[in-house]
C-alpha cells in the first residue's frame, strides 16, 4: 500500500470518528487543537484505524502521535512491519 493510499484513508477514518470534513482535514492537522478530538475519541481514533487497516497498534505509543502526518508514518510503518513477516 501506498503511502497515499494510508493518507486517504486515514483521514477518511479520522472525517469519521471527529465528524470533521474530509477536506478540512490536513497532514498538518493536530487532533486535539484543530480538529478537536477528545482523550476518548483519541483511543477510539486508536480503535478505528486497527480496523480500517487489519493492524494491531501499541496504543501508548499509537497515543503519542498528535497530528494525522504523524498518523499516516505511523501506521505505515506498521503496514511495511506486517506486510514483511507476511512475506516470510
Amino acid at each position: 500500500m501506498t503511502i497515499e493510499e494510508v493518507a486517504e484513508r486515514v483521514k477518511k477514518v479520522v472525517s469519521k470518528q471527529l465528524k470533521v470534513p474530509v477536506e478540512e482535514i490536513k497532514d498538518s492537522s493536530d487532533f486535539v487543537k484543530d480538529l478537536g478530538a477528545e482523550s476518548i475519541q483519541s483511543i477510539e481514533l486508536v480503535a478505528a484505524f486497527e480496523q480500517e487497516f487489519d493492524i494491531t497498534m501499541d496504543e501508548e505509543a499509537a497515543l503519542e502521535v498528535k497530528n494525522v502526518g504523524s498518523a499516516i508514518g505511523f501506521i505505515k510503518k506498521i503496514l511495511d512491519q506486517q506486510g514483511k513477516k507476511n512475506q516470510t
